[in-house]
């Protein structure tokens, strides 16, 4: 009997089978992994290891139901030993250790799989081949053995028979160690509401060394952890996804893999729209749209407001023009129908890799254990019991009425704040018009030349604050209504919680991107009849180039600024408030004569926990950054790159603030990313519908189409360049009659197809108008089945479960059946020697 173990538990060395060259290379891993280590993680004996530690506050007067709780986990088979903070007097540290025989028994009856037999594979011959730079070594990871082997599930009468390596045994959390960790929780959670203490999780020591890691090995995993994946300088590196899932368990090892997923597929996406991109700054110069604009010195446009704006040449709006050329060029459609078949191929060789995940991780057969009632629906409706269908046992039940009315009023709710956002939009857009007015009277003649951008980038700057100052408020009502709802378990009251958070959220960021899309310009009125508000204001117009460049400063200025500040409150706050705690602790004079000399569980208490949302607010931020990426991504291709650039920050920045900056968070089982995947499928189908929309409404795609094949001159001879775009900009500019001016003009252009004054119907829209309207109508509907089409085709062709999975799956269950057959012939045959029968070799 030792103490040995990712957390220390005792293992049974004549249980494990070791290969004589397996046992050198453990004893030199163990060493550098030391368990011992000046961490100090064990009990006062220096033996037993501590799995979980408890906090509680000496000054509570809840010691009776503490004292029922030690009782309870002590009859689970857990050891306890307390010990006293030596940074805060009134806190009080119960460590926990799990017994060998106690994890043996929960690893039985959870079904724990282990490994009875290694795959035998041969070695590839590519020794030729340059090395992979984004490959972690094998030496980088000592302890990290090829565990590809079968697994099956863990009984005590046939220990003999699983190949359990010490090392695997050691460390690797598929081992019933993680799970009895995973059943501490469960049992903390079934007394917590009668008031049991905060617990947490240890982090096993430092995470850094004043020694290399390459010459003296890693302290322990969290250094390796440190060291191979949260510094900077691994940027470029493959994350240690196994590694991370036996540190943290499977809930946080697959969001970081989803997380790594998303962001090597997004490299694709990035250099399509930057090709996109390029495409429109080569051509730029060539265009004949912003040529004949640039040109236009003779073309005189009406005023673009009512008070301070007089009539402007059209060749004032060059470089608008050729900005606008940049993201509404022939790239767009082919991008948009690219990125709607990217976020399916995504979601669908994610489905792929999680599989694969699950069946390395042996999670293909884990089903979800009976969720345990949260202990304010016990509360709640502890007088309304009905029998549970599956445990047969009564259990607290929420009539169907309260439960009806609770969602009715958190629908309310919903909505209620949905239109706070809408009227926040509102605001905006009289902000617009106001500013419009003055920036085009400004006293600077570089602001009123370019009043259009100045009003367009005030706008977005407050409409940002006005984002950021209204999530604020959005997490506490989704919060207030969650809890309003009385969901039953956790799962429940996450996904709730979610969901509202994302609703709130996608509506608070993207409200005005819809805006400026798809009504900025479109109810204008025209001139001598223009629409106004609350009859003072006249509703703002786009440019005579169009309003897709509205729309991708929009996105561009959100998107940047708002990415800044996710990465500041996730790394940025957590830091200064671990630096205001440790200020604090030297003030208050406590008798600690250095930092090194405190005990790990006192170093993490001072630490930040994990935000009691979990992974929520990880998840939400990137699902709406793939929102950001997708919805609106046909008026900026560039969004893929910026979200790749941010991604490629936000791994070291998580992998850094979960190593460094957070306690040890609970571990937690899981399959998949939960109601995400869900959400993510949602935004694919509707970033179809959006993408087409801007393509035919917001974009001038479709005029110049129809000018180039109805009214262009190449009418007979195809779409071929773009001197078929001779005389569009004249083409799509109407006529309006001014009477004489102060300077002596008479007539100015504006954005429309309307009839000249001097016509029979003077200002009524033109068959040309017809034509377009009927075109994007077309285009729409073409697009969106075409896409939806192609999307429904992709997913079919790929299966969600690689062949080679599948197969190995159905070998492991044979040599699984092969093995428990062997096993009971074993027995039997004991027995008949037992019993003094003669033994024959043929089954009895």
């Amino acid at each position: 009997e030792s103490e040995a173990g990712a957390y220390g538990s005792r293992t049974d060395q004549s249980l494990l089978i070791q290969k004589p060259s397996t046992r050198s290379r453990l004893e030199t891993r163990t060493e550098s992994l030391n368990p011992t280590a000046p961490s100090g993680l064990v009990f006062r004996d220096g033996k037993k290891r501590i799995d979980y530690i408890l906090v509680y506050k000496k000054s509570s007067l809840q010691v009776e139901k503490r004292c029922t709780f030690e009782r309870n986990l002590r009859a689970e088979g857990l050891m306890l030993e307390k010990e006293p903070s030596l940074t805060n007097s009134d806190i009080m540290f119960v460590k926990i250790h799990a017994p060998w025989d106690t994890l043996c028994k929960y690893a039985e009856q959870m079904n724990i799989r282990m490994p009875f037999r290694f795959q035998l594979r041969l070695r590839q011959l590519k020794s030729w081949l340059p090395k992979n730079p984004m490959k972690l070594d094998k030496e980088a990871l000592p302890d990290l053995e090829e565990t590809d082997c079968y697994t099956a599930p863990f009984s005590r009468a046939r220990m003999h028979q699983l190949a359990l390596c010490y090392s695997y045994w050691l460390c690797t959390p598929r081992t019933c160690h993680h799970d009895i960790y995973t059943h501490t929780h469960t049992v903390y959670n079934r007394l917590s509401q009668v008031g049991s203490p905060k617990g947490e999780g240890t982090h096993p020591g430092r995470d850094t060394s004043p020694h290399p890691i390459k010459t003296h090995g890693a302290l322990n995993h969290r250094h390796l952890l440190y060291e191979r994946w949260a510094r900077w300088g691994m940027w470029y590196k493959y994350q240690p996804l196994d590694l991370i899932r036996r540190y943290f368990g499977e809930k946080i090892g697959l969001y970081f893999a989803w997380l790594g997923w998303y962001t090597g597929m997004l490299i694709p996406a990035a250099l399509v729209g930057l090709l996109v991109f390029l495409y429109g700054l080569f051509t730029m110069d060539s265009s004949q749209v912003s040529k004949e604009i640039c040109e236009a010195n003779t073309t005189i446009m009406c005023p673009m407001c009512e008070r301070n704006c007089s009539p402007w040449r059209l060749s004032d709006s060059c470089i608008y023009a050729k900005v606008t050329h940049l993201f509404d060029n022939g790239g767009t459609v082919f991008f948009a129908i690219f990125m709607a078949i990217w976020a399916t191929v995504f979601l669908e060789f994610w489905k792929r890799r999680r599989a694969e995940l699950t069946y390395d991780w042996d999670l293909i057969d884990w089903e979800e254990e009976e969720e345990e009632l949260r202990p304010q629906f016990e509360a709640k409706y502890s007088r309304m019991e009905r029998v549970n269908p599956i445990s047969g046992k009564p259990e607290p039940f929420q009539p169907f009425t309260d439960k009806l009315s609770r969602l009715m009023v958190s629908v309310s709710g919903i909505f209620f704040m949905i239109s706070l956002v809408l009227t926040a939009v509102f605001a905006v857009v009289v902000f617009r018009l106001i500013a419009m007015e003055h920036f085009a009277s400004f006293k600077w003649e570089f602001v009123r030349k370019n009043w259009q951008f100045a009003t367009s980038g005030t706008a977005v700057c407050i409409n940002f604050m006005i984002i950021m100052s209204l999530n604020v408020v959005y997490e506490k009502v989704a919060y207030l209504l969650t809890n309003l709802e009385h969901p039953r378990t956790e799962s429940e009251w996450e996904n709730s919680f979610a969901l509202k958070m994302f609703l709130f959220q996608f509506v608070n960021l993207n409200s005005s991107t819809f805006y400026i899309a798809f009504f900025l310009g479109r109810f204008a009125g025209r001139p001598g009849k223009y629409n106004k508000l609350f009859k003072r204001w006249r509703l703002e117009e786009c440019h005579p180039s169009g309003c897709l460049i509205d729309l991708c400063l929009q996105m561009e200025v959100i998107m940047v600024l708002k990415q800044i500040w996710n990465n500041f409150m996730e790394l940025g706050y957590p830091l200064l408030q671990n630096w205001w705690s440790r200020r604090k602790i030297k003030k208050g004079g406590q008798n600690v004569e250095s930092k090194v000399l405190l005990p790990q569980w006192d170093k993490d208490w001072n630490l930040q926990p994990m935000n009691a949302h979990g992974l929520v607010d990880e998840y939400l931020e990137m699902v709406l950054q793939f929102g950001f990426t997708t919805i609106f991504v046909a008026a900026f291709p560039l969004a893929p790159l910026l979200a790749l650039l941010n991604n490629i920050i936000e791994i070291r920045l998580d992998a850094y603030k979960f190593v460094t900056q957070w306690r040890r968070p609970m571990p937690a089982r899981a399959t998949d990313i939960g109601i995400w995947h869900g959400i993510l499928e949602w935004i694919g189908v509707l970033a179809v519908i959006t993408n087409a929309f801007v393509i035919a409404i917001t974009s001038d795609y479709i005029p110049r189409f129809v000018y180039a094949f109805k009214y262009g001159p190449c009418v007979d001879k195809g779409y071929r360049n773009e001197k078929c775009l001779r005389g569009y900009m004249n083409s799509s500019l109407s006529v309006f009659d001014m009477g004489d001016d102060e300077k002596g003009h008479r007539y100015c252009r504006y954005r429309d197809y309307r009839a000249p004054p001097w016509s029979a119907e003077p200002y009524d829209f033109t068959l040309q108008f017809w034509h377009v309207l009927a075109a994007r109508l077309a285009f729409i509907i073409v697009f969106e089945h075409l896409v939806f089409g192609i999307k429904s085709f992709i997913a079919y062709l790929i299966p969600d479960m690689p062949k080679d999975l599948c197969d190995r799956m159905r070998r492991e269950k044979y040599l699984m059946q092969e093995m428990m057959y062997e096993a009971e012939l074993e027995h039997l045959q004991k027995e008949r020697k037992k019993n003094g029968r003669q033994y024959h070799h043929e089954w009895p």
